[in-house]
């Protein structure tokens, strides 16, 4: 074998590993639950799962898709999926209330059992870090409420999806299905 080939494999494997390596910082952030006390480390609790990732509102045209978000949570959650929400006051103060208002709210309007966290802020300097790394990865900030981010089993943000693609939209359960069936690189 010659050194250029020698040497072209050795960089492949170093940045094969930097990449592997490197993804599950997006997720190695620890976040309150909804209305509790003891933050979660996202990596330790969710880390190889498919996640789908959503700035959520109690007051706005998009709320109804927390029927769809928990049907889709239900759907996918035994393979390895979970839907992971976090509400946002961002956009036009459609989610005044604190967390406990919001966290009744879910529960009673629309049977929300998934995973929702502490509200934060999605936009600018401002936005939490697991937004800023969100919009790092993919180029795009949220532009409104329940918009999607699609994480891999590995960490890695591999679709992002506008609010107006609701939770039964067919190019997002494909694209789930397909992150589901890929191999984790855990």
């Amino acid at each position: 074998m010659s050194y250029k080939k020698l040497f072209l494999l050795c960089f492949i494997a170093v940045m094969s590993s930097v990449a592997v390596a490197a993804a599950p910082a997006l997720l190695d952030l620890a976040y309150r639950p909804l209305a509790g006390k003891a933050p979660v480390n996202l990596n330790k609790a969710y880390g190889g799962k498919v996640l789908l990732v959503v700035n959520t509102a109690s007051k706005c045209g998009f709320t109804p898709q927390y029927e769809g978000l928990e049907a889709l949570n239900k759907r996918f959650q035994a393979q390895g999926f979970s839907v992971l929400g976090f509400p946002s006051n961002d956009f036009r103060g459609q989610e005044p209330g604190d967390e406990k208002q919001i966290q009744e709210f879910c529960t009673l309007t629309y049977g929300v059992k998934f995973p929702m966290f502490e509200k934060v802020h999605v936009l600018g300097s401002e936005a939490t870090p697991l937004y800023q790394r969100l919009t790092a990865a993919t180029g795009v900030a949220p532009g409104w409420n329940f918009h999607k981010y699609l994480i891999a089993r590995d960490g890695r943000v591999v679709a992002q999806f506008p609010s107006k693609i609701k939770p039964d939209d067919p190019a997002l359960i494909a694209a789930i299905e397909r992150e589901l069936k890929a191999p984790a690189a855990r």
